[in-house]
């Protein structure tokens, strides 16, 4: 039986987060959620996942922080890691690339084109 893929989204959004849970598990995702970087690095101490979403701008904790911190976990350092936001300039772009990202996806995405980013970068 093959394995499902897991991913973990995070973003402040609630809105957002039940657009990305119901776009990914009608490809067939395992879908868990975090609304800030601070939440998703409490969940990963426990739980892991194959891929991870995650917004840039968020309280506590924003996007570019968790990369950092997931890249510097050996448990999660090879983990896939897209960034999916409303920003789009080349310095956030480059700033996302320099933490560890794996890629980007501009709001408001395209369900089709996200799950095709996830085949792309899950292993």
């Amino acid at each position: 039986m093959e394995k499902t893929t897991k991913i973990l989204t995070v973003d402040d959004s609630r809105s957002m987060r039940a657009l990305l849970r119901v776009a990914l598990l009608e490809r067939g995702y395992d879908v868990a959620e975090a609304e800030d970087g601070v939440e998703a690095l409490e969940w990963l101490e426990t739980n892991s996942a194959d891929v991870i979403i995650t917004d840039i701008n968020m309280p506590r904790l924003d996007g570019f922080g968790l990369i950092e911190k997931v890249r510097s976990s050996s448990r999660h350092i090879d983990r896939p890691i897209l960034v999916l936001t409303t920003e789009s300039s080349d310095e956030k772009k480059k700033r996302a690339r320099d933490a560890g990202a794996t890629g980007w996806i501009v709001k408001p995405f395209d369900p089709e084109k996200l799950a095709a980013a996830v085949r792309r970068v899950a292993h």
